[in-house]
This record gives C-alpha cells, sequence and structure tokens, in this order.
C-alpha cells in the first residue's frame, strides 16, 4: 500500500511539473524531422497539413505552408510535451499568403483536433477571433475589427484563468469573455485555416502566478 502511495505522488508530482512549467520556442534550432514533441492534426478536411522549420530573413520560424483550399480546413501543430489550464501565451506571427484565408494564430486547452480554443487575426477580414471548437464544430465566442497587412509581423497575447480569457492583439485588449466548454488542463499548439500560409515565431506560455487573480 505504501508503495502505491509512493507511486502516485510521484505521478501527481510529475504531472503538476509538467503543467507548471514556462517556456519558450524560438524554433531557431529546432528540427521537426527529428524531434517527437510537435505533432501535426487537421480539424475538418482535406490532405494533411504542412508544417516547417524556414529561414525567414536570416531568421528560423515555423511556417504552415500547406495550401489546400478546402474551407472547413484548420491547419493545426501541437506541442505535446506540456499542458496547461491557466496561463499566458504569446506568440508573433506573419500572413505570407493565402487566397481564401490568412494568418492565424494560438491553440490552447487542445483535447485533440475537435476540442480546443482558438485565437486568430486575418488581414484579409481585418479581424480578431476568439473561437470554440467543440466536437469538430467551430464557434465564435467574440471578434474585434483590427487593422493589420500580410508580410508583417505581429503579436498576439492570450490570458486564461479558469473561465476567463482575455485576447490581445499588439498589446491592445480586443476581446474578453468568459466560457468552460473546456475546463481541463490541455496542450498549447498554433492554428491557420485553409490555404493560409503562415509564419510563427517566439511561441511563450508562462503560468499565472496568481491563479485566482484576473488582471
Amino acid at each position: 500500500m505504501k508503495n502505491i502511495i509512493i507511486i502516485l505522488t510521484l505521478i501527481i508530482m510529475v504531472s503538476c511539473s509538467n503543467a507548471q512549467k514556462s517556456v519558450k520556442f524560438s524554433f531557431d534550432n529546432t528540427n521537426l524531422s527529428k524531434t517527437k514533441i510537435w505533432s501535426t492534426h487537421i480539424t475538418g478536411k482535406g490532405n494533411p497539413c504542412k508544417w516547417v522549420i524556414i529561414n525567414d530573413n536570416g531568421n528560423n520560424v515555423l511556417a504552415q505552408t500547406s495550401q489546400e483550399t478546402e474551407d472547413y480546413r484548420f491547419n493545426i501543430i501541437i506541442n505535446d510535451s506540456l499542458k496547461y489550464k491557466d496561463m499566458e501565451i504569446n506568440v508573433r506571427f506573419k500572413a505570407e499568403k493565402g487566397d481564401n484565408d490568412q494568418g492565424g494564430g494560438p491553440v490552447w486547452r487542445y483535447k485533440d483536433e475537435n476540442n480546443y480554443y482558438v485565437a486568430r487575426a486575418n488581414p484579409l477580414e481585418n479581424n480578431f477571433r476568439l473561437y470554440k471548437v467543440v466536437n469538430g464544430r467551430r464557434i465564435q465566442l467574440k471578434s474585434s475589427k483590427i487593422t493589420m497587412q500580410k508580410n508583417k509581423w505581429y503579436n498576439i497575447k492570450i490570458i486564461v484563468n479558469g473561465e476567463y480569457i482575455k485576447c490581445y492583439f499588439n498589446n491592445s485588449l480586443e476581446m474578453e469573455t468568459t466560457d468552460n466548454s473546456l475546463k481541463n488542463y490541455g496542450k498549447i499548439g498554433l492554428w491557420t485555416k485553409s490555404d493560409a500560409v503562415t509564419y510563427f515565431d517566439d511561441l511563450k506560455i508562462s503560468t499565472i502566478n496568481k491563479p485566482n487573480s484576473f488582471k
């Protein structure tokens, strides 16, 4: 019985440790073909998406380069090594091209390709939107008008605490709401839609120091 208690304690400690890490991915030394901590997924239809590390003016970035044109097709890359519940996410991104769609953003509380939250910015529509995907159905929670251009770097920041969600575009608070559809710890990732070719860099995930506050 004592051994069982010790084993269970160690499992809980490891799980909590994984959930509490604060990490940053600059993709400078990332080799997606060799590392096993990133996996790619699709919500909807189409062939597999294509995420690669490319050189962008002397800087390595993570890029979604598939240009499948199905409308209900969401290209996702997920970090499988860490899980978070309450966190702050920061990521830089640049919309390179796309006829049907452009831009993208971060994914959090990812359970599988059909259940997660995502916030994305789109220069074709000049808007910033927050969605939940539940059982494969994308549901809009909030939308904000913004001004952005393709081929230019921007920043998205997400703060999540319990059911509270705040979404920042270039350090400006654009959306906030509450939703408890996905309550548990989940994985973090990045997302684009349809034929959007998008570059991402400097993905940082930090736990909230005061989980009972939402400032």
